[in-house]
């Protein structure tokens, strides 16, 4: 695989070649993942990983001319901010019954690539289908985990799950009293869903948004879990679920602007 001076080359005259401006740009790290044939850019912080990308045309280019499946940039800084996140968590489990995710947790601090161990835990896991549904079920069943998937009416019909009621808002911010009365009467100690944090323990039971926990973002998610939009949505939550997701370096500005044009549009 090509050196980082190669790559920063590359790019340099993609962006010559096309009319966007030279600007300086530093990259630390590439990392090749071979077995799925992913490149990854570690660019020193975001105006660098910006000058990089080049409005998703120049980091384009550049797969096509490498010839490889994807191409990804990632700031030092952002990996940085995860890796704390990633520490914090890991002491949070410690001695609770979510010391599972311990493994998972290690296997983030490698991150990028992603390569998660297999896991078969023995429990059962509320999954809400909240706005990022498959990314909270892939996680579960990746996990290994008895996922019992509930939703608000008539939001995913190509999923199957139990219906319940609730408002669209919900979608973007779940009831976590509801959700927790639910999971109690069910006996089951673990919710997942969207919930605006990342993790809290509330009368036994842990509410976790894997998202927040393990600091992945919307577009990883969604090549690692998949993606499916709800047929209903609450466009004002969104909108505010967007904004937040954005503050918190889980969602790139053009990626949040995309989904809600796309909203707008019905």
């Amino acid at each position: 695989m090509l050196t980082k001076e190669e790559i920063s080359e590359k790019v340099n005259r993609i962006r010559k070649e096309n009319g966007f401006p030279l600007v300086p740009f530093v990259i630390d790290e590439i990392r090749y993942d071979r077995e799925e044939d992913k490149l990854f850019i570690i660019a020193r912080d975001r105006s660098d990983k910006s000058a990089i990308i080049g409005n998703s045309f120049v980091i384009g280019k550049l797969r096509e001319e490498l010839g490889v499946k994807q191409v990804t940039v990632y700031s030092k800084l952002d990996l940085l901010i995860k890796q704390k996140k990633l520490e914090k968590n890991l002491e949070r489990i410690r001695g609770t019954f979510l010391e599972f995710l311990g493994p998972i947790i290690e296997a983030e601090f490698k991150f990028p690539p992603r390569k998660w161990p297999e896991l078969r835990i023995d429990e059962r896991a509320l999954v809400f289908l909240s706005f990022n549904a498959k990314a909270m079920i892939g996680f579960a069943e990746k996990l290994g985990l008895k996922a019992e998937k509930v939703g608000i009416k008539y939001t995913f019909p190509k999923i199957s799950y139990e219906p319940i009621d609730g408002s669209l808002r919900e979608l973007f911010y779940p009831d976590e009293e509801k959700l927790k009365d639910i999971a109690k009467e069910r006996g089951i100690k673990l919710v997942i869903a969207d919930f605006p944090f990342d993790l809290k323990f509330t009368e036994d039971v842990a509410l976790l948004n894997p998202l927040r926990f393990l600091h992945i973002g919307f577009f990883e998610a969604k090549y690692f879990f998949g993606f499916e939009k709800p047929a209903r949505i609450d466009k004002n939550a969104m909108i505010d679920f967007i904004v937040d997701m954005v503050a918190e370096g889980l969602m790139e500005s053009t990626d949040g602007a995309n989904l809600i044009w796309r909203a707008w549009k019905k």
